[in-house]
């Protein structure tokens, strides 16, 4: 199935992302539009606004991906969406938006994990054999992954409160530096003194793989409140101490509980992705770890660590392959964990557990 030629649509969160990619691997075309400017008031994704720009973008991202790979929708072989988790209305705008298309040219439909997509990004760019360890950190999301197959993941241990990408915008609003906080944060941190300040390293004292970065937050606030109440005001210097400490914090945890699934689940290959694998500091760390476990170490290129279309197109390609279609009943999820079998990590409510 080489020849495959797959559409993926991406919509759920703060990216409107299009992409064409071939059963082969090759991405002929990849488009992300971003709502950074659209957001950034706010200190943080509006739901409302998110949802009203991806109806905007969708049919423009998908348009631009087409004309980049120089192909058309006649010669599509079929349609993968993210139908969940993330921002429900965003989720809905680009299911509905693949509907329509795979209903106006009888293309099969594929609905897409967008957690898969990022557990499957390592296939995608590198080519690798099941299993694999994936640690998904991204803005919403904070997991070890056994992959063991497109539809079989094993969860070790995640985040039970914030995710890390989350913390980091939280961080970058308290210190009133520009969002998306990571890039601002990782910016700043450059410039300062990771041991000035002694944050705390959450949940290290405990076994296994789960994380909290909750307190870290709390604990960076305090220390921030202490300065202005000494100095009268926060200075530069503070900030990028403060940056520095939290930054190096975050790695430590994410590197120590990388070490702990590698031991619980010994694999070839640790793999990163999302938006906070971006993170130079971070990538040094995992990186570290893997040699030290004699495994080998995977991040994507940054374009295909945060949200994108590309990596929906491969994860539908992924299930096309192993017989799987959905049809127009397909439903948009705001929860969906990738596996079922363990027990939530932040609660489950009334409309299920979360991812």
């Amino acid at each position: 199935m080489d020849d495959l030629i797959f559409l993926g649509i991406e919509s759920s969160c703060d990216d409107t992302a299009a992409a064409i990619v071939c059963g082969d691997g090759r991405i002929l075309a990849s488009v992300v539009a971003g709502q950074t400017e659209l957001h950034s008031d706010f200190g943080g994704v509006v739901p409302e606004i998110a949802a009203r720009a991806h109806a905007e973008r969708l049919d423009v991202v998908v348009e631009q991906a087409l004309s980049q790979a120089g192909v058309t929708l006649d010669d599509l072989t079929g349609v993968a969406v993210t139908a969940g988790p993330g921002l429900i209305g965003g989720v809905m705008a680009g299911v509905m938006m693949a509907k329509g298309i795979a209903a106006g040219r009888s293309l099969p439909l594929v609905g897409v994990n967008h957690l898969a997509g990022h557990a499957l990004t390592p296939r995608l760019t590198d080519g690798v054999d099941f299993p694999y360890l994936m640690l998904l950190v991204s803005g919403g999301h904070c997991q070890f992954l056994r992959v063991n197959g497109p539809q079989d993941f094993t969860r070790l241990g995640g985040t039970i409160d914030d995710a890390p990408g989350e913390a980091f915008d939280k961080l970058a609003k308290l210190l009133a530096l520009p969002q998306p906080g990571g890039p601002s944060v990782e910016a700043e941190a450059m410039r300062g003194d990771p041991d000035r300040f002694d944050l705390p390293r959450p949940l290290l004292d405990r076994p296994g793989c789960d994380m909290s970065f909750s307190g870290l937050k709390t604990a960076a606030l305090r220390l921030r409140d202490q300065l202005i109440a000494q100095q009268g005001g926060l200075h530069q210097q503070d900030r990028a101490d403060l940056c520095a400490a939290f930054q190096t914090a975050v790695a430590e945890v994410l590197a120590e509980k990388s070490r702990r699934a590698l031991a619980a689940s010994p694999v070839p290959l640790l793999a990163v992705a999302g938006g906070v694998a971006a993170n130079g500091q971070i990538r040094a760390a995992l990186q570290q770890v893997a040699a030290g476990a004699g495994a080998r170490f995977l991040a994507p290129p940054l374009r295909l660590c945060t949200d994108n279309g590309a990596m929906i197109a491969w994860a539908g390609i992924e299930r096309f392959r192993l017989g799987h279609r959905d049809g127009m009943d397909l439903a948009a999820r705001p929860r969906w964990p990738l596996d079922g079998r363990a027990a939530p990590m932040l609660g489950s409510g009334k409309k299920g557990a979360k991812a």
